[in-house]
């Protein structure tokens, strides 16, 4: 495949369609990622040789040139000296080398064309990249949040079957069984200070029961 029909395939792609159809999105986004990149590669590759070619055909130009003006230059020396048969040999060279001017000027205004070509198609495609990465972090995110999810929903699975609701339960019984045996250690029992108080109070009510009695035997 060439690379201007990669380079085409690549920018055409939608690559949301084929993420939705592909089994496996992160490594579809993967090969995306990865021909992009080699695309790049490619595309870089040529446009710096097309630059090397430009250059080189812009040193030609300059080297012509400076024959051309030698021999405009002889040729008018030539003239001044009444030879013209000297001066028409040197307007010949001179028109051969202005046509190589004319044949290297187009050849420099293609070569500056297929290089602007090439610098839009690689900054094309690194926009396509950089989206491409972009779809790839946010596709890695979804992929971290759909195995937490999972997993979470395993837990929740496994914290609702009987077996776990039963220790559960027996957990709690066992609780309330040692909170009762810990209020029965202190049952029944009391402390000295609270056993003076209710004798007190019951010897306080003896002697009034007491003195009741005289009272109504007196009377």
């Amino acid at each position: 495949m060439g690379i201007f029909t990669r380079f085409k395939d690549i920018i055409t792609a939608n690559m949301n369609s084929m993420l939705d159809k592909a089994e496996d999105p992160e490594k579809m986004i993967k090969m995306m990622i990865r021909e992009i990149e080699d695309t790049l590669v490619e595309l870089k590759t040529s446009c710096a040789g097309a630059i090397a070619s430009k250059k080189k055909v812009q040193r030609n130009m300059d080297s012509i040139r400076e024959r051309l003006d030698q021999w405009n230059t002889r040729a008018e020396l030539a003239v001044i000296k009444g030879r013209d048969d000297l001066a028409r040999e040197a307007l010949l060279e001179k028109r051969r080398f202005s046509t190589r001017i004319d044949s290297l000027e187009q050849e420099f205004t293609q070569h500056t064309a297929l290089i602007d070509q090439y610098q839009e198609e690689i900054r094309q495609l690194e926009d396509k990249l950089k989206v491409s990465r972009e779809k790839q972090r946010m596709l890695v995110q979804r992929h971290i949040h759909a195995q937490r999810k999972k997993q979470a929903q395993k837990d929740i699975r496994r914290m609702d079957n009987h077996e776990t609701l039963a220790r559960f339960d027996q957990m709690e019984s066992r609780i309330e069984q040692m909170e009762a045996e810990a209020e029965l250690v202190n049952y029944g029992t009391k402390s000295t200070l609270d056993e003076k108080f209710e004798e007190i109070i019951m010897d306080d009510e003896i002697e009034q029961e007491l003195n009741r009695l005289k009272s109504n035997r007196s009377k």
